[in-house]
């Protein structure tokens, strides 16, 4: 009977030595919001993080530097994801679906929503509406502190120079964002109401070359689609017009979100403005 017992004990440490993987216990942070990721990221440790979209994996539509992003797991915020992760929180968008609200509800998680702030007041508010519900109001403060400083050092009594904010092909940045107010606050005339164009909207190439602004803000090469080709053919035209026309990289990753990406946004216009004085 002990030599039974032995063996059978044996086996079964055996079989538990040789199964898949430990499934992993849950907890955490599980952020299915972009622009949640870069606030994120940057108040509280890694290892709170469980996962975080999938959209700060996409160069086109990431918020933090690629290599941050690849620190972490990414979802792309399906339900059954989400709740398989069992997250401690999960911080969504206020965009998201009914079917995956009433599915979080249904999984009892902890969900905050959070909306696209249109200003910087209420991208500041949404950066402390986040930090409390992490546990980092420190980190929350001296994030909003980042903000207004760079915002501060940006601020010019110059008079204002009309600019155009490209977000990529001939998609251009206009009044009610939250660009819109940056390019203010920076030094620039959001030019996009000359073109008749309000909040964010499509201008096409031709109407920009026959009467241009005196800036153009643009992001990084987008490959080889037809938006991409265009701006190409924009940017070349508006190239032979002598110094008319000034063309300034603008990256990508500042066009997409609030939150800390408004201090590196603000940093990177009041260098723009500056080469024009």
């Amino acid at each position: 009977m002990r030599l039974a017992a032995l063996l059978a004990l044996g086996a079964a440490l055996l079989l538990a030595g040789c199964g898949t993987a430990p499934v992993p216990r849950g907890g955490g942070i599980v952020s299915t919001n972009p622009c949640a990721d870069a606030m994120l990221v940057q108040l509280v440790p890694a290892q709170r993080i469980a996962a975080i979209s999938h959209y700060s994996a996409d160069p086109m539509a990431s918020s933090i530097p690629a290599k941050v992003a690849a620190r972490f797991r990414t979802t792309r915020g399906d339900a059954e994801d989400v709740i398989a992760m069992q997250p401690d929180l999960v911080i969504a968008s206020s965009f998201t679906s009914a079917s995956t609200r009433a599915a979080y509800a249904r999984a009892g998680l902890n969900v905050l929503y959070l909306d696209s702030p249109t200003s910087i007041a209420a991208s500041e508010a949404q950066v402390r509406e986040l930090a409390r519900a992490v546990g980092a109001p420190r980190a929350g403060e001296a994030m909003v502190q980042r903000i207004d400083r760079a915002v501060a050092l940006s601020s010019t009594s110059a008079p204002p120079v009309p600019a155009l904010l490209w977000i990529g092909g001939n998609l251009v940045s206009g009044d009610g964002t939250l660009l819109h107010e940056m390019l203010g606050r920076a030094g620039f005339r959001d030019a996009a109401a000359d073109y008749g164009l309000h909040y964010t909207g499509y201008l096409p190439a031709e109407h920009v070359i026959a009467d241009p602004p005196r800036v153009m803000l643009v992001p990084d090469p987008q490959g080889r689609s037809a938006a991409s080709r265009a701006a190409s053919v924009r940017a070349r035209v508006l190239s032979h017009m002598g110094g008319r026309v000034v063309q300034a990289h603008f990256p990508r990753r500042l066009v997409n979100c609030g939150g800390p990406v408004i201090a590196d946004a603000m940093a990177r216009l009041a260098e723009v403005r500056r080469t024009l004085q």
